[in-house]
């Protein structure tokens, strides 16, 4: 059967929306292919019944477009057009600021916005989608191809995240990056921050947008402002920042917990266990309980882009328009103001008597504000800044290859599974609750098995995949199963004592292979360990 393919196109002439949508029918798979003219975008494929099913979804989810103004195109006809960078100037810090001591420096090659350190890596990611991961030393570790327009980079436990320009947040934790939550094509993502599988999203127009684990949609929120530039979230709320305010709300709701006004726009929000850090256009540094009380200001001398805290509250950072650092004390007395000699700090976090900033011009330093190395510096001697090379680390791409199962591997099976017309995951391998499991958006494909290093269960309801992710498919894939159906055989046989047929069919439901063969395979090997412990039981009885 010929597939049917249909192009979409909706692009603004105000520079707004500039975006497609392709769905193509083949048989009874639907797959839809969508995101930024000139960009290859994110693709599913969903399967149905019959068909006639799959040309009534594809025509319903084309009409839902048309609605909002999308109108056929030709591919290729308009133009990619750039992506929209953060509205900021840097000026050079002002005669006679003391040269901050920057041990190392990289430079990505173009703005960058997006940090995370930890204790292994540096994370940095620029405005061309490039990501790169370097160690202490400086050396580049990994690195990642994602969509132009890296706007942050954000822990959740275990698992880091990257969101971009395109309406995506990246899941980083592995060897190849993957989507793990699609927000919406229309949105342009300014912030996010994850607790606990549940994504907070700050946007271009003040919006705040909250999902669960598998990317439902909790709430949405329109805050009074535009521009959100801040969002933070914790166990007890999601804080968002935005033009002339900054406003709490509760998680399962998104009801106003409190919201305060104020001077200039919310450019970057830090958070500690008990308290709030806004830097703000005013030229300071406000700090706020989690229940909205403001405790007090750290004055800089220009529009503070960036802000961090160490041991709740000890000491205070902050980065301005005019490529100079701060450090307050927990009083909100100015200890410092340094020239970071490589631009304004666009975000920054503090590690282990480090302050690591990325800025306009693209760099990431690592600067020690030590109290010896700030001592020195005013003296006037600073280390001899290391510049590092970008060397020829690959560049891990969405969409590259994953690896096959090994023969006699090891790990969890999951399965693709339609429910309610969106593709979820659930654990396919026995002894797990029936929970969905929070999976890559853009390798889900309905009836597909993945084998996974293994599965965490949150207090959330859902499982996380800790390790690899590995394809089940091609000639690996037999071996996998049986393998896999091997040990659930023998795992079933010693703590099960029910027939052996029922065994059988219960392990035949959970494994990937061919259910009848399986089944047939199970059956026989649980009936001769039934067989033998029934014999050995005769035999002592008597």
């Amino acid at each position: 059967m010929a597939e049917k393919r249909t192009y979409l196109e909706l692009s603004e002439a105000d520079g707004g929306s500039h975006k497609f949508y392709e769905v193509t029918v083949a048989g009874s798979a639907v797959t839809t292919r969508y995101g930024r003219i000139g960009d290859p975008g994110q693709s599913k494929t969903t399967k149905y019944k019959s068909p006639a099913e799959a040309d009534a979804e594809a025509q319903k989810a084309i009409g839902g477009k048309l609605k909002k103004g999308y109108a056929a195109a030709v591919m290729g006809a308009r133009a990619k057009r750039s992506v929209g960078q953060r509205r900021t100037t840097s000026a050079t810090a002002a005669r006679g600021t003391t040269r901050a001591p920057v041990l190392w420096r990289f430079e990505t090659g173009n703005f960058a916005l997006g940090i995370f350190i930890d204790d292994d890596l540096c994370w940095v990611g620029n405005q061309k989608g490039d990501v790169y991961a370097l160690g202490h030393d400086g050396q580049v570790n990994r690195r990642f191809k994602l969509p132009d327009g890296v706007m942050c980079l954000v822990r959740d436990d275990q698992w880091l995240y990257c969101g971009c320009n395109d309406g995506n947040v990246y899941d980083l934790t592995r060897k190849v990056p993957f989507v793990a939550y699609e927000i919406s094509e229309d949105l342009s993502i300014y912030w996010i921050d994850i607790h606990e599988g549940a994504l907070a999203v700050s946007d271009a127009v003040g919006g705040i947008t909250v999902l669960d684990h598998d990317c439902d949609l909790l709430w949405h929120k329109k805050s009074p402002g535009d521009s959100g530039w801040m969002v933070r979230c914790d166990a007890d709320g999601v804080y968002h920042g935005y033009d002339e305010g900054l406003t709490a709300y509760e998680w399962s709701s998104g009801a106003k917990q409190w919201s305060q006004k104020l001077k200039g726009c919310v450019m970057f929000g830090w958070q500690e266990p008990t308290t709030l850090y806004a830097g703000t256009t005013d030229d300071v540094v406000l700090a706020y309980t989690k229940k909205g009380k403001l405790l007090r200001s750290y004055k800089c001398d220009t529009s503070v882009y960036s802000c961090a805290a160490a041991g709740d509250g000890k000491y205070v950072f902050a980065g301005d328009s005019s490529s100079s650092i701060y450090c307050f004390d927990a009083a909100g007395t100015r200890l410092w103001k340094l020239d970071t000699t490589c631009g304004s700090a666009l975000s920054m976090q503090f590690f282990k008597d480090k302050l690591y900033i990325v800025t306009s011009g693209g760099s990431l330093a690592c600067i020690d504000v030590s109290e010896a190395a700030i001592a020195a510096a005013r003296q006037g001697t600073v280390p001899k800044t290391k510049v590092v090379e970008q060397g020829n680390t690959k560049a891990a791409n969405v969409g590259d290859t994953l690896e096959a199962a090994a023969t006699g591997a090891s790990g969890v099976l999951v399965e693709c599974y339609t429910e309610g017309g969106k593709v979820r995951v659930r654990p396919k391998s026995p002894g797990f609750k029936p929970l969905n499991v929070q999976f890559p958006r853009n390798i889900r494909t309905a009836g597909a098995t993945y084998l996974v290093d293994g599965l965490v269960e949150t207090s959330g309801g859902f499982y996380r995949v800790t390790g690899q992710i590995r394809t089940t498919t091609g000639a690996s894939a037999k071996t996998v199963a049986k393998a896999l159906s091997k040990a659930s055989a023998k795992k079933v046989s010693k703590v099960a004592p029910a027939p052996a047929k029922k065994v059988a069919k219960k392990v035949a439901k959970v494994v990937a292979a061919p259910a009848k063969k399986v089944a047939k395979k199970v059956a026989k090997i649980a009936t001769k360990v039934a067989a033998k412990k029934t014999a050995s039981k005769k035999q002592s009885k008597r």
